[in-house]
């Protein structure tokens, strides 16, 4: 499965959770793939509730989000995340500009979560640089957190 997400916006994100830390280029593709994911398990779920309800759009409802931020707002680009939200769905829905807004900040909010554990570990392995183990190790380790 190719990536959707361009790396760079991916990759600010990181940055803006290192606190000073360098950014492996694996680092921020695997986040990135993460992010994909994530996304389209979301969509899913999302389809799920608009087909209980007799509708083919989703809305920002469907995605469990409060009001979509301003598009200038956000780190990740919409159109990947549009192309993200239709990859395991039919494609006789439709995804609402203000659910894509929704999406894009619902996944930006999970990038940063996952960015910042990531530089923690980073830190904790005694390393300046965030690598792609750091993300792939949060996954890991995800279960004992909830």
């Amino acid at each position: 499965m190719s990536i959707e997400l361009p790396f760079a916006p991916v990759d600010d994100i990181i940055r803006r959770n290192a606190d000073g830390l360098r950014v492996s280029a694996g680092a921020a593709e695997e986040l990135a793939r993460r992010i994909q994911a994530e996304g389209a398990q979301r969509a899913i779920g999302a389809a799920e509730r608009a087909e209980t309800e007799g509708r083919k759009t989703l809305m920002v409802a469907d995605f469990g989000a409060g009001a979509p931020p301003a598009k200038a707002d956000l780190a990740l680009p919409i159109a990947p995340v549009d192309r993200i939200a239709r990859l395991d769905i039919d494609d006789r829905y439709r995804v609402a500009m203000d659910a894509r807004l929704a999406l894009t900040a619902v996944l930006e909010a999970y990038a940063d979560d996952v960015a910042a554990a990531a530089a923690l570990l980073a830190r904790h392995a005694d390393r300046r640089t965030i690598k792609a183990e750091d993300i792939e190790a949060y996954f890991d380790l995800e279960p004992y957190f909830e």
